[in-house]
């Protein structure tokens, strides 16, 4: 009795604590939506609550904006990179933890490097060969989910490490049943990865979506 009570004391205060964080870190968000409903006042004024509650600033941007039109080329964008960097990821990694051909360590070492340097130096570069392409302007959703994508496949390490854990021997048991590496990789490693799966999808539709 006494250790089901001391841990349900733990389990209380932990509880507390974690909504105590939830509050904090959703109170930024709260005064934002506040701000939206104020009519006829100054942004940060330091009201919390608006003293005159309205829908103005909404009917605004749905009226004088194309916001709906940006709101979904984003969506787009964040599902398709999410699909497309998903993919290209995960089969990278499956490659890199299951397969040993010549050179896979300089490889990955390699893609190590070069993801220590930041995407914006050759935003020039890519900018000129997508103007030449056509992907810029009314096919800049396009051009973007190309740059979200082609490259994904560097950000393999958490997903290998993933599928690392994964014992080797549920592939060699396939193979001897006679299933491809392709089959393995879908109907055996896939279904027991799931978590990495969830993050991987979470955080490629992040990225395109934030920016």
């Amino acid at each position: 009795l006494g250790a089901k009570a001391s841990r349900r004391l733990a389990n209380t205060a932990i509880y507390i604590v974690l909504i105590l964080i939830t509050v904090i870190w959703l109170f930024p968000f709260f005064g934002i939506l506040m701000e939206s409903f104020k009519v006829n006042t100054k942004m940060m004024d330091g009201e919390l609550f608006p003293k005159k509650f309205g829908f103005d600033n909404y009917i605004r941007l749905f009226n004088e904006t194309d916001f709906l039109k940006w709101f979904g080329n984003t969506a787009i964008m964040g599902i398709a990179t999410a699909v497309f960097q998903t993919a290209f990821v995960l089969m990278m990694s499956y490659t890199l933890s299951r397969l040993r051909f010549k050179g896979r360590k300089s490889l990955m070492n390699l893609m190590l490097i070069l993801g220590m340097f930041p995407g914006f130096l050759t935003m020039i570069l890519i900018y000129k060969v997508f103007v030449d392409l056509g992907l810029t302007m009314e096919m800049a959703p396009v051009g973007l989910v190309i740059v979200y994508c082609a490259s994904s496949g560097m950000s393999y390490y958490i997903s290998k490490g993933f599928f690392d854990t994964i014992p080797r021997a549920l592939d060699e048991a396939a193979t001897i049943d006679g299933a491809t590496k392709n089959q393995i990789f879908w109907k055996i490693i896939l279904p027991m990865s799931k978590p990495i799966v969830v993050y991987t999808v979470l955080t490629a539709f992040i990225g395109p979506w934030t920016d």
